[in-house]
């Protein structure tokens, strides 16, 4: 490691070697999006400056034989859940003197006017959003603010089973996953399970969705490509064997499949989008990643790269939520 940064708040490992003009391409492992925002299987609320509250409303039996006065016949009862965005922070510094010393020193000018290499810095500003998009795919489902790191907001997995622990999810829409896990040959069957434990006055619904893991995803996809113990036939949908599936969508039994990378493997939920939401302060804040050169404030060799956001999850109404787990 350069010497240069030893004493900085980010370190700069160079695990190759110089020789020669560089190629002018970064590379960077592959991330998740924020797929279940992207996607539209959330509610997004924008613009909340400190939080917002979610008024739920229910009735009684509304409906009476009629008469001639006028007789109250129904209560109605207000109550609310909070959607509270958390503030959460990017901080990055990076050293110029680390690419002086390797291959983009042509990119960055001389003496005191050097600047951080062009490409790097865009790449690092596209890597940068890519990582925070990632990270709130996963905090959506599996945040939790007790872990050690703290670093993300309560994603709908702890939110669901605090519900469902109360006894604000009704016992016939907490589903038990099958004892070792989801895998091919019952991934059908599980996925019925949560059909069947949708309330008849959400089936139906424009906007509900049997809510799943990548794995799940997978196993679903390869079940459907031929498993005759599922009644599929060897051949599986329309005979297509493995080569069925194009990245369309998913349905089953009915009701529409929402992929979401972030969730656990052995999770499932079945909600309408309209019950889930997300709340953020600004929601292009999450893509916006600025640049502050150091050299004109402190003298130093020094780029920071910062982003500062909110974001929180929220459901609607428990009652309209079924829970697999």
């Amino acid at each position: 490691m350069n010497k240069r940064n030893v004493n900085l708040a980010t370190a700069v490992v160079v695990n190759s070697t110089y020789a020669g003009q560089f190629a002018g391409e970064y590379i960077a492992a592959s991330l998740l999006s924020a797929s279940t925002i992207d996607d539209g299987g959330l509610t997004v609320k924008a613009n909340i400056s400190f939080k917002e509250v979610l008024k739920k409303l229910a009735t009684g039996s509304i409906v009476t034989t009629a008469g001639c006065a006028f007789v109250p016949n129904s209560s109605v009862t207000l109550t609310e859940r909070i959607l509270e965005p958390k503030e959460l922070q990017v901080n990055l510094e990076l050293c110029k003197y680390d690419f002086v010393e390797d291959w983009e020193s042509q990119s960055m000018g001389f003496g005191l006017g050097q600047t951080l290499p062009p490409k790097f810095a865009d790449f690092m500003i596209a890597h940068v959003a890519a990582e925070v998009a990632q990270n709130t795919e996963f905090n959506i489902w599996q945040g939790d603010t007790a872990a050690a790191t703290n670093n993300s907001f309560d994603g709908f997995e702890k939110l669901i089973a605090v519900a469902a622990a109360a006894g604000d999810i009704p016992a016939a829409q907490q589903v038990a996953a099958v004892a070792g896990g989801l895998d091919a040959a019952n991934i059908i069957t599980e996925l019925s399970k949560v059909v069947d434990a949708i309330p008849a006055a959400l089936y139906g619904k424009e906007d509900l969705f049997v809510y799943i893991g990548s794995k799940a995803a997978k196993l679903y996809v390869q079940a459907l490509g031929g498993f005759a113990a599922n009644g599929l036939g060897a051949n599986g949908v329309a005979n297509m064997g493995t080569q069925w599936w194009n990245n369309g969508s998913l349905t089953v039994n009915g009701v529409k499949i929402f992929v979401c990378p972030g969730m656990a493997d052995n999770k499932m939920y079945a909600a309408q989008r309209s019950n889930l939401y997300f709340g953020t302060g600004l929601l292009n804040s999450t893509n916006e990643v600025k640049t502050l050169d150091m050299a004109d404030l402190d003298g130093s060799n020094n780029v920071r790269m910062i982003m500062r956001f909110t974001s929180a999850v929220q459901f609607g109404i428990s009652e309209d939520l079924v829970e697999y787990a």
